[in-house]
């Protein structure tokens, strides 16, 4: 007997427990996104106008990435409906990038533990600043972003968005220069001063060729230039008195370029690029202006509330960063220990409570041990007791009951509403069900189990004698197998 044909007789179109990874779901992502949440779903979430942190903790399989695609689909939907007050989503959730680069600036050799408790919060702060603003800027050169809005900027936002745009903006498919070109063209920003010094370069350049030509067209009798090696002093000196502003702004600029790209230790950027790009700034702009070219989150923090006064704006209200994926990077490799080095420094309550900013923290349950184990004074910096903090992402029996109705729904033939207690013969009593579901602990397990028992069933039985329903023994003795291999599984996992 096929599977289709079971679930055909229990008028169900597709197998409701084909797919385990929320990313890859159609039938969540096209069904069940709107309205299947978990219980916790309105303390994760809270109010979009007024962003708030949440952390929340959760083993394999509990539904981390799905609160995560719920909470995009929720900031699509709210920014649908409030278009001048809308919410600014960061995604924070592929660290591989940030990490290679990371590992790139420190010494070859480095042990990962070693490499990974050199994480900082300003580290964490300049991936999440480059992610916003690499967002924007394509945005706006994309024209995604309304015209009127940019032509509201005022000066000082004019330079505030190139100089962080000089810093974060970072993509790959794009030359850097080219790039920043386009967005100072877009925001109409040329400052006279800083095309002044190069013009007097070339002025001087030409004057000191057109003496030269003169000077060996003539002759050297004349007074002006008594002999060659007078042309060429003369020329020289033109050339070094009109090069020297530059030069000595290019030197600055170097200076401070070389800072910042010692400092940015998960972005990629050169030294000269990067000064090439400061010399179109005019002088006064840049002067005490902050740049992240110290290790301190002070100039981070300065950098932030100037994204985000950009940000209002291009009518966003507030930002929102969403991570996730901690245990999937290659150099974390699932190791509680890395992803806790990884992911502490962004524990810090001035971070998760500044103003307009909401975080939204997807953590493995390998690291609630460590957190229940840190002294007073992590506890203190972190100040988690002022956070929505979620320690197990656990699931009841009826909650997985409701899960699984609500799959098998979105896959029914029109017309029809199938249960999940329809696909079991009597002697499965509804209590036993629900003991079964909370066995299973969390939706992964859920469908694993459920797509197992199904073909289990449906290959012990031909096609001339079909049997509609599931008896008990099968599914106790599924249950069993099922169980015993997920704890080996858990267990290898430990060691």
């Amino acid at each position: 007997m096929k599977v289709e044909q079971f679930l055909r007789q229990h008028h169900i179109a597709r197998n409701p427990f084909a797919e385990e990874d929320a990313q890859t779901d159609p039938v969540f992502k096209n069904f069940c996104i709107d309205t299947t949440h978990h219980p916790a779903w309105q303390k994760v979430m809270g109010d979009p106008a007024e962003p708030s942190t949440a952390i929340v903790f959760g083993e394999k399989g509990a539904g981390k990435t799905a609160l995560r695609l719920q909470i995009e689909r929720e900031v699509s939907e709210y920014n649908r409906r409030h278009p001048t007050a809308r919410l600014y989503l960061i995604r924070y959730d592929d660290w591989n990038p940030f990490l290679d680069q990371f590992k790139d600036r420190h010494r070859a050799g480095l042990k990962i533990e070693k490499l990974l408790s050199l994480w900082n919060l300003w580290d964490h702060m300049d991936a999440i600043l480059s992610l916003g603003v690499t967002d924007l800027v394509s945005r706006i050169l994309s024209d995604q972003e309304s015209a009127s809005s940019i032509h509201s900027l005022d000066a000082s936002q004019r330079r505030d968005l190139l100089l962080l745009v000089s810093c974060y903006d970072h993509a790959p498919a794009e030359n850097f220069d080219q790039r920043w070109v386009r967005v100072r063209k877009r925001l109409r920003y040329r400052p006279i001063n800083a095309m002044l010094t190069p013009a007097i370069g070339i002025v001087a350049t030409l004057a000191a060729l057109t003496l030269l030509v003169v000077g060996m067209t003539r002759g050297t009798t004349s007074w002006l230039f008594p002999s060659p090696g007078r042309l060429l002093w003369t020329c020289f000196f033109v050339l070094l008195a009109g090069w020297v502003p530059y030069a000595w702004r290019y030197v600055h600029c170097y200076w401070l370029g070389s800072g910042v790209c010692r400092q940015l230790k998960t972005i990629a950027r050169t030294r000269h690029g990067l000064a090439r790009v400061l010399t179109r700034f005019a002088a006064t702009d840049l002067a005490g202006q902050p740049f992240p070219n110290k290790n301190r989150t002070d100039d981070r923090y300065v950098l932030l509330g100037k994204m985000q006064g950009l940000l209002r704006v291009f009518g966003y209200g507030g930002t929102l960063i969403v991570v996730d994926r901690v245990d999937e990077p290659h150099l974390v490799n699932g190791m509680a220990t890395r992803m806790k080095a990884l992911v502490w420094p962004i524990l810090d309550n001035k971070f998760l409570k500044h103003p307009g900013l909401g975080l939204k923290l997807m953590l493995p349950a390998e690291l609630v041990p460590y957190l229940e184990s840190e002294d007073r004074d992590f506890h203190q910096r972190a100040r988690l007791d002022k956070q929505n903090v979620i320690s197990a992402l656990g699931w009841t029996g009826e909650a997985l009951q409701d899960v699984a109705n609500a799959r098998i729904a979105a896959c029914a033939l029109a017309g029809s509403s199938p249960k999940l207690r329809d696909l079991f013969d009597g002697t499965v009593s509804s209590e036993r069900l629900l003991e079964v579901l909370r066995a299973l602990r969390v939706p992964r397990h859920l469908f694993k189990f459920l797509y197992r028992l199904l073909v289990a069933h449906c290959n012990a039985h031909t096609d001339e004698q079909p049997l509609w329903e599931i008896p008990a023994p099968l599914l106790e003795s599924t249950l069993a197998v099922y169980l015993r291999e997920q704890d080996l599984a858990e267990n290898r996992l430990r060691v």
